[in-house]
């Protein structure tokens, strides 16, 4: 199974990309349930999940910092 890409993620609107990064928290908590409960089935997902909430991440940090640039270079310094 290969890993999640990116260009899947940037089409998102902001409040997708927040729905999927509390979803994708929730995921791996499960996951991580069922690894101490020794129920874990699919061990690999682990990578796959963390790939994709560091790639969620990443995108709601660039838009971050796009809209603080945006913000900063619209208001006139003295």
């Amino acid at each position: 199974m290969p890993l999640p890409k990116i260009e899947e993620v940037r089409e998102l609107n902001d409040q997708e990309l927040n729905d999927r990064i509390a979803a994708t928290k929730k995921e791996l908590f499960q996951l991580r349930f069922q690894k101490a409960t020794r129920q874990l089935e699919k061990p690999h997902q682990f990578k796959h999940l963390r790939h994709r909430l560091a790639q969620l991440m990443t995108l709601e940090q660039e838009r971050k910092l796009a809209q603080s640039a945006g913000q900063s270079a619209a208001t006139p310094e003295d």
